[in-house]
């Protein structure tokens, strides 16, 4: 794990938890603590860097098709303010091997090609990106890398030092367990004039208190910090249920999801998204029949309704497919996911 430099923040109440806060999950993340942002949430730092960085008419800026839909809105949002170009990355499914991936990245990257928003885990598919590939071929292609790790801490191990992505953002709401709107950018630190989106006090604070980075991003106005100062008792507490910490907990979940991910396969009969080597901790299938997005899909509704399961089930125009998605945490066991296989067989027939 990276030492955690000291981290020069600005005087107030609760400096001591905000401080504490940035350095544990940094640590957790093997991150530098000074390139350590808060957010409210994942899109929020995907917001944060287009709206900063300087890219103009005559770049371009990479997308997936499989690109978490908010995100995707806010690039071609500023694609629209700013005239730049956008890429399409087709990713098509099932996936079976990394190189058709990183393959099809490298075949849409151009001279203008400025970044590249790349996901973890898709949200769509559950699909695990071969990210650190990219990040690392683009690195020596010379294009920024936006990682939207919005399922990620705790999902999957994260080096973010190792990784050297340009800009990292994600959640810790979700497989952290914190409660929702603690989520962080971190930016390396040949980016750190990276500017907030909302700039307050630290704009015009001396340099004499501190690195304009915290400084401005430490400070964006009145807000309640509080699911962030709970970010440090979440790691400590979920990661002391396991004596192999961490990285018990996430092969565990793994596990889990492989487990139910055979059983739907054998019982139900549903075609996985991808093969075993891109699973993490969630899993999806393909549903036979047409998109209602964004009209909620009627077996996401029946499910629901009639079994009291809850799963996710949207449609995904961009391949013109519908897809169910599991997940495996602390909490689920292998029953619930033989319960979700009856109320399938029983609904699909």
């Amino acid at each position: 794990m990276m030492e955690s430099d000291p981290v020069n923040f600005i005087d107030g109440i609760g400096r001591g938890l905000w401080a504490d806060a940035v350095v544990r999950l940094s640590d957790f993340l093997n991150a530098d603590p000074n390139g350590m942002a808060f957010v409210n949430n994942a899109t929020t730092g995907v917001n944060t860097v287009l709206s900063s960085l300087d890219i103009n008419e005559s770049d371009e800026v990479l997308v997936t098709d499989t690109t978490y839909q908010a995100c995707k809105n806010a690039v071609d949002y500023h694609a629209s303010a700013k005239g730049f170009s956008v890429n399409v990355v087709k990713i098509g499914v099932p996936i079976t091997s990394k190189k058709e991936v990183i393959d099809a990245f490298v075949g849409q990257v151009t001279g203008n090609t400025r970044l590249a928003l790349i996901d973890t885990v898709a949200s769509p598919t559950g699909i695990m990106t071969p990210f650190a590939e990219l990040v690392d071929v683009l690195n020596h292609m010379g294009v920024d890398t936006l990682l939207d790790a919005a399922h990620g801490p705790g999902l999957i191990p994260l080096d973010i030092a190792k990784l050297n992505a340009s800009f990292v953002t994600g959640n810790c709401h979700k497989w952290l367990c914190t409660p929702k709107g603690s989520a962080f950018l971190h930016v390396r630190s040949d980016r750190l004039d990276l500017r907030p989106l909302v700039i307050s006090h630290g704009a015009s604070l001396p340099d004499r208190m501190g690195p304009r980075f915290r400084l401005e991003f430490d400070w964006t106005g009145t807000l309640d910090p509080t699911a962030w100062m709970c970010i440090p008792f979440a790691i400590d507490y979920l990661g002391g249920l396991f004596e192999g910490g961490w990285g018990e907990i996430m092969a565990r979940n793994n596990s889990l999801a492989l487990a139910a991910r055979s059983m739907i396969m054998e019982r139900v009969g549903l075609e996985p998204v991808c093969s075993e080597d891109f699973i993490t901790s969630m899993a999806a299938f393909i549903i036979p029949g047409t998109p209602t997005h964004p009209d909620p899909d009627p077996l996401h509704e029946r499910l629901y309704n009639l079994h009291s399961i809850q799963v996710p089930v949207q449609g995904w125009e961009n391949h013109s497919a519908r897809y169910l998605r599991i997940s495996a945490h602390l909490y689920n066991h292998i029953e619930q996911y033989e319960r979700l296989c009856e109320a399938l067989i029983h609904e699909l027939g």
